[in-house]
């Protein structure tokens, strides 16, 4: 057919077509991996690359509203007790300040209001079903009333009220911190050697013989008052040595920073030993990270805001830990709050928590502890083992109904179970970002081989040499139960979405 009996105009229409499909079908291509059906996991069991120190363990956050002659106490402290970590942090929180303050009203005429028998209870509960395991212990609130305020800031009457506002002020009425120091070395005194004496010499007994390996010196201090580096740093130091006489051997964990990434100031100035008093030990740095979605996003968009969040979360660590290393290289660092909040978790009413939720965080920090573990962290901590409605119920690790375990619990468990401190990471390769992956040899010499799908879809896993390897895992099927356990067959798993695995080759 002669070129100049074809329709032209038609013609360019037909080729601009065919050329805009094919554009879109390559882009297609690249944007979905080729692989997706079969990706190949490489682990090279003999090249180790470093030797993890890093603990997986978890705090308490209002553990403290399960009275005794609930439903769901004993339940709760069981499962804790099953979960067997070290560095298990547990301690007060200032919103319901009948429950986390023990003198809620200055001394006066030779009187004192100094009251344990609302804190008592859930810190006897709580290390009774943690003993054996090294604990972090945290009083964090200072009395409102050491603090300058234009009047009495008042508290409620009812001990199960939430008070958001009890914290009040930013400088204390003692700028020698001696007043703060005496109330916690007091509290000390409590605890660790069965009784004090108070502002007017009274001697008050309570029997508490208990053991804290760490003693953490307030919370969140950029939010809790907004104080200073130097002001934070004053305190520490009067604090530590007022507990110090108490009990000589404690140890102190430091500054629980709520947005480590907008106080780098806050590191830069604690970890500099001329910071503090001549003798000052800094044994331990602690932060958090909470990955939290927009109020308008959707379960689906939320998968790719958590990892994506997490990723800015481990280049604040890396800056930190630089800072650290040059400052105060022996001092250890514990990420004592790592978790997810859904955007509307203390509103009332709330949206209802969907399943997949659960696992998103799950894998989330199994992801994170992965990491952490490379980065040469200490200790990974997820947040928080009881949370209910007005106490962040999207950060619980459990159905603050039943009890039951959720799925966060159990991630937990199957790290701490498999993975721990000694273990070797070695050389290991996925060919795509969505799974993770990251070998380790045990200090048994056990082969495992962490695995973290960060999508919610699934992906078949081909893994050389794992043909009848064991594998324990977390998924969407497997909701608030424990982990199940199944064989590989042919070195192929599929890997569900936001699953978490531990792989244990033949060895």
């Amino acid at each position: 057919m002669r070129l100049e009996r074809i329709n032209r105009p038609l013609v360019l229409l037909s080729i601009c077509v065919i050329l805009f499909l094919s554009a879109c079908a390559r882009k297609n291509t690249r944007s979905q991996p080729a692989s997706v059906e079969k990706v190949k996991i490489m682990v090279n069991w003999d090249r180790t690359l470093m030797v993890s120190k890093t603990t997986a363990t978890l705090q308490n956050g209002a553990i403290w509203m399960l009275h005794r002659g609930s439903p769901l106490l004993d339940r709760v402290y069981q499962d804790l007790h099953e979960l067997g970590c070290d560095y298990f942090r547990t301690g007060t929180w200032f919103c319901y300040p009948r429950r986390a303050v023990a003198e809620l009203e200055p001394p006066k005429d030779g009187k004192t209001s100094w009251d344990f028998s609302l804190m008592d209870p859930p810190v006897e509960d709580t290390l009774k079903a943690v003993a054996g395991h090294s604990t972090i212990i945290d009083f964090s609130t200072i009395p409102q009333w050491m603090f300058k305020t234009e009047k009495p800031v008042p508290y409620p009457a009812d001990p199960d009220e939430v008070d958001w506002k009890y914290e009040m002020g930013t400088e204390l009425r003692d700028p020698t911190f001696k007043e703060v120091a005496d109330y916690f070395a007091r509290l000390a005194g409590w605890y660790t050697k069965g009784e004090f004496k108070d502002e007017f010499g009274k001697v008050h007994q309570g029997g508490h013989h208990y053991k804290f390996d760490y003693w953490e010196v307030l919370n969140e201090p950029d939010l809790e008052h907004n104080l200073t580096p130097e002001t934070y740093t004053g305190i520490y130091d009067a604090v530590v040595a007022g507990v110090r006489k108490v009990q000589p051997q404690m140890k102190f964990s430091a500054i629980a920073l709520a947005y480590p990434s907008k106080q780098p100031r806050y590191f830069e100035y604690f970890l500099n030993p001329k910071n503090h008093k001549v003798g000052t030990p800094i044994d331990m740095v602690a932060y958090h990270f909470y990955a939290s979605p927009g109020a308008d996003e959707s379960p689906d968009v939320q998968q790719y805001t958590f990892f994506d969040q997490a990723e800015g979360f481990l280049n604040t660590v890396r800056y930190v830990e630089s800072i650290r290393q040059r400052l105060s290289p022996k001092t250890l660092t514990d990420l004592d709050e790592l978790g997810c909040i859904p955007a509307d978790d203390l509103k009332t009413p709330r949206a209802p928590i969907p399943a997949s939720y659960w696992n998103l965080c799950g894998a989330m920090y199994a992801y994170l502890y992965g990491e952490l573990a490379g980065l040469g962290i200490d200790v990974a901590g997820e947040s928080q083992l009881y949370g209910f409605p007005s106490q962040f119920p999207g950060v619980s690790l459990m159905d603050w109904n039943t009890g039951q375990p959720n799925a966060r619990y159990w991630v937990l468990k199957l790290l701490h179970d498999n993975l721990g401190a000694g273990d070797k990471l070695v050389d290991t390769d996925s060919p795509i970002p969505y799974i993770y992956a990251q070998g380790f040899v045990t200090r048994e010499g056990k082969r495992k081989l962490l695995l973290v799908n960060k999508r919610d879809r699934n992906f078949n896993l081909w893994i050389p040499g794992g043909d009848g390897a064991e594998v324990s895992y977390v998924d969407q099927t497997t909701g608030f139960q424990p982990p199940v356990t199944a064989r590989l067959n042919n070195n192929q798993i599929t890997l569900r979405g936001l699953a978490v695995a531990i792989v244990s080759p033949p060895q």
